[in-house]
């Protein structure tokens, strides 16, 4: 298999995951562009995937620089778009509405929650919270150990709950 045919592989597999994942890091509703840039990212530096962990796994690390580097790009333009959920899992996708998920005020509470962790909470958060990774392919990620990795993800939700109360009580 060429590069090109391995990597286009992993995009037929794994392009949904990336764009939610993107979508959640980033709050741009139209994130393809950056989709976009970490497969071309991952075609480019295949050489350097050794295969110690998925390529999912290797993907998400790429998604994650990609979209820290967006992030940094926005504040310097002073953007700071916000995201409506609903607007942002619709795009993209082939299904009909009635095969969507549909999401709720309380997952729109959730983003915005999120988004008010500090950086650390917030990736392991999206990682093992939302993406569903391992503590395993979560460390590989974040090149954390699965100690940090068990911790950090426990004081995240702690805090993410203390987030959320205040929701509640608003």
């Amino acid at each position: 298999m060429s590069k090109q045919e391995i990597v286009s592989d992993w995009f037929y597999q794994y392009n949904h995951d990336v764009y939610h994942f993107l979508v959640y890091y980033t709050g741009r509703r139209d994130p393809e562009d950056l989709v976009q840039e970490v497969f071309i990212k991952a075609l480019k530096g295949l050489d350097k995937f050794s295969g110690d962990s998925s390529p999912k796994t290797w993907l998400f690390s790429i998604a994650r620089n990609v979209a820290i580097d967006e992030i940094r790009k926005q504040k310097r333009r002073g953007s700071d778009q916000q995201v409506n959920l609903d607007e942002a899992y619709n795009i993209g996708h082939n299904e009909t509405p009635d095969q969507l998920v549909l999401i709720d005020e309380r997952h729109q509470e959730l983003y915005n929650a999120i988004h008010q962790l500090k950086s650390s909470y917030k990736d392991v958060v999206m990682l093992r919270g939302i993406k569903e990774l391992s503590v395993d392919e979560t460390a590989k990620v974040l090149n954390w150990s699965n100690q940090k990795v068990r911790t950090t993800y426990s004081r995240a939700l702690k805090a993410l709950g203390q987030i959320q109360g205040g929701f509640n009580n608003e």
